[in-house]
């Protein structure tokens, strides 16, 4: 099965508990992306749309960031995975402890780093749905208001998720230069 499948899936099941609103937010902008694209689509050629390479040029991008986000979604479930099995691992003696410990750091700031990009990049699915504002298909207004919705979700769950994680890091240089870039990340008007 494809691992990123693998992953959506966990997000479906009510009884695992190995991945979250991290991973749930990431599929949330993929899906956005999807139909900014699937939009897209159905607006070349339409009366009164823009030229076809304006169209195309969207769609490329929006499945760009389609793809990208459902990998990140299977990161954010893996980067998770990776800071749980830090924490299993044996404590007894103070070389089992330091060994310990940098697993865990590293596994938080690929958990917190990965959330990043995944908020980067449902911003800029919503930049993608305004450029299409006003040159679509009206038959799919829903659909693209729907990426709007999916998109601001998947935007918001992820900088949640990095938040939460930002205390986790040891690096405070770390944390505080991803703090910055996480509070620049707000919703495109």
């Amino acid at each position: 099965m494809n691992p990123n499948v693998a992953s959506f899936l966990k997000i479906l099941d009510p009884n695992d508990n190995s991945t979250g609103g991290g991973t749930a937010s990431a599929v949330a902008g993929a899906m956005a992306a999807a139909l900014v694209a699937m939009v897209a689509r159905l607006s070349i050629g339409r009366e009164g749309s823009q030229a076809a390479s304006f169209y195309k040029t969207l769609i490329s991008e929006a499945e760009r960031l389609a793809t990208e986000l459902f990998t990140g979604s299977r990161k954010d479930s893996e980067a998770f995975a990776h800071v749980m099995a830090g924490f299993k691992m044996p404590k007894d003696t103070e070389e089992q402890q330091t060994v310990r410990r940098q697993a865990i750091d590293e596994a938080m700031l690929k958990a917190t780093r990965n959330p990043l990009v995944n908020a980067e990049n449902c911003r800029n699915v919503l930049v993608l749905k305004k450029k299409l504002e006003g040159h679509f298909n009206p038959n799919a207004a829903s659909d693209l208001e729907c990426a709007g919705h999916l998109a601001k979700a998947g935007l918001l769950g992820c900088r949640a998720n990095v938040k939460i994680n930002l205390p986790g890091l040891k690096n405070k240089s770390q944390a505080a230069d991803i703090a910055r870039q996480v509070d620049e990340l707000s919703v495109p008007d």
